[in-house]
């Protein structure tokens, strides 16, 4: 007797609203499905609390790393939209499950096909639009009358209030009177000539909580000028509300929110002046010196503007002994920047490495990675099936071509047997010819497509191998500027950890993608 086919159960619920038992309650509609396909089933995967908006869920990315290794045949979940709302993840999704030979079924669709993929998906995506117009619109209404629009501002605290109704009105701050000193201190500081770098390691020196509650840093102080964050640069602190500066989007296959300035025409202002903590003349006065130091600086723009990354792995380095990340402290070396910018109380870790040498390192380890034998025959592994599978598919088409002519045979006899018996040619003039078209045609296409053999190993591509990862080390080796192996190899890289050894060096953890390494190797079409 035939095993029976194996199949997965998934199950997500996005909001606190909806009951832990909602995993459950899905699993026993999955339960009816399977008992209906008459499938063996093996693992159950779920996800908690996480919205449908994007891929990036534990449970959900398990279920497709166990799908690569063949564990399963089936999907079953209660919908569609418990795998994806999103329409571009949701075909990515099918599209994977379809290379690797496994089924999706859904209590209302039964036997997922493309059409409701693409259906449903539609459907889905305009849904989440349409509750990201409805939440946007009901923020800008907060807004307008000066309540909070989202979001917690050091300095106030959100107070619970109702109408007469006895319906809660959300969004009313008041004063918290110890935060608001904190706040008139920095300013004074800051006007005075402290840089906010020594206002936060004095800060952190006292254990003064920060808005985080974690460690003040300077930029917590300093921000963003253009979007307004920072406490130098938050206008609440003057009475006056600015909201919907910002916009966000995500970005297109890694699904990353990226922020974007908003127009000035679409900013809502309003005066909140029994929100005031900071005078006028002291906050025009932290105004002046910032202006003064963008001068002095040469700076065209606002400094902390600059957010692009300048070295290759800038932004990717990790302390080990704070977890905070490293910058540039002079020229040419990295160093903690928590030790450096709230102090030695936060971070003991002094230590610094050289620029060049970091990245001579971490070039140095990955082209010997990728230099191994086995990544080399996961390479050459790669090429032939892929290759293999072209030449199949190729047989597949010409298979299918051969069959139609065939069949367009069959129908020409049958026509000529019509006018041999009686039927008059001119009645079937026009289907003979449409005939003949399609024959010649098909018999075209039929000599395009090359037949092939199945590849073998050839020791050329192991040599082809090396020369490309010889090539993507050289243009990353150019540090002249940011290039586009710069940005394909940070995308692939996790973190790089720092640890101090007993030399007063450090040894380099490399957390990444190797397999993701591998593919940028050999190129984006892996031929």
């Amino acid at each position: 007797m035939p095993s029976l086919p194996r199949a997965v159960f998934y199950a997500r619920y996005s909001t606190d609203k909806q009951k832990e038992r909602s995993i459950d309650d899905q699993y026993r509609i999955c339960d009816t499905i399977a008992e209906r396909a008459q499938v063996k089933v093996v693992k159950r995967y779920h996800d908690r609390g996480l919205s449908a908006a994007s891929l990036q869920r534990p449970g959900l990315q398990d279920l497709m790393a166990e799908m690569k290794s063949g564990a399963f045949d089936m999907i079953i979940a209660e919908s569609l939209d418990r795998i994806s709302r999103n329409l571009a993840d949701l075909a990515r999704f099918f599209e994977f499950t379809e290379y690797h030979r496994i089924t999706i079924r859904t209590l209302s669709e039964d036997k997922v096909e493309k059409i409701h993929v693409a259906l449903k998906g539609y459907q889905n995506d305009e849904f989440l639009q349409e509750l990201s117009r409805k939440t946007h619109r009901g923020l800008a209404g907060q807004a307008i009358l000066g309540r909070s629009a989202g979001g917690k501002a050091y300095g106030y605290h959100i107070i619970k209030q109702f109408d007469a109704e006895g319906a809660r009105i959300g969004g009313e701050r008041v004063i918290v009177p110890e935060e608001a000193a904190i706040i008139r201190r920095i300013f004074k500081d800051y006007a005075s000539g402290i840089s906010p770098k020594k206002i936060a390691e004095a800060l952190n020196e006292e254990g003064v909580p920060s808005p985080s509650g974690k460690h003040w840093g300077a930029t917590t102080i300093q921000g963003n000028r253009k979007r307004g964050t920072g406490i130098l640069n938050n206008e609440l602190y003057i009475g006056r509300q600015v909201w919907n500066r910002l916009n966000y989007r995500k970005m297109p296959g890694t699904n990353k929110r990226q922020s974007r300035l908003n127009d000035d025409s679409e900013l809502i202002m309003c005066d909140v002046l029994h929100l005031r903590i900071v005078p006028q003349d002291l906050w025009e006065a932290a105004k002046t010196r910032q202006v003064e130091l963008q001068v002095s600086s040469g700076q065209g723009g606002d400094f902390w503007d600059r957010r692009r990354p300048r070295y290759l792995f800038s932004k990717l380095l990790v302390c080990d002994c704070c977890g905070g990340g490293f910058s540039m402290i002079n020229k040419s070396s990295f160093g903690c920047t928590q030790s450096r910018t709230k102090g030695q109380v936060i971070c003991p870790n002094r230590r610094t490495i050289k620029r060049e040498e970091l990245e001579d390192r971490i070039l140095s380890a990955l082209t010997e990675r990728l230099m191994q034998p086995e990544a080399v025959k996961a390479f050459c592994d790669a090429y032939l099936a892929e290759r293999n599978r072209l030449a199949s598919s190729r047989d597949d088409k010409r298979s299918e071509l051969l069959t139609a002519l065939s069949k367009l045979k069959s129908e020409k006899d049958v026509l000529i047997a019509s006018i041999k018996s009686g039927v008059p040619a001119e009645f079937l003039h026009d289907e003979i010819e449409k005939n003949m078209r399609r024959t010649s045609a098909l018999e075209a296409e039929v000599s395009a497509e090359p037949r092939e053999d199945v590849l073998r190993f050839d020791p050329r591509l192991a040599e082809d191998y090396r020369q490309r990862v010889s090539a993507l080390i050289r243009s990353l080796g150019d540090r002249t500027e940011m290039n586009e192996s710069w940005e394909q190899l940070r995308g692939l890289i996790e973190k790089i950890i720092l640890i101090p050894d007993d030399h007063d060096g450090y040894t380099i953890d490399l957390r990444g993608d190797l397999a993701g390494l591998l593919n940028m190797a050999l190129g984006s079409d892996g031929s």
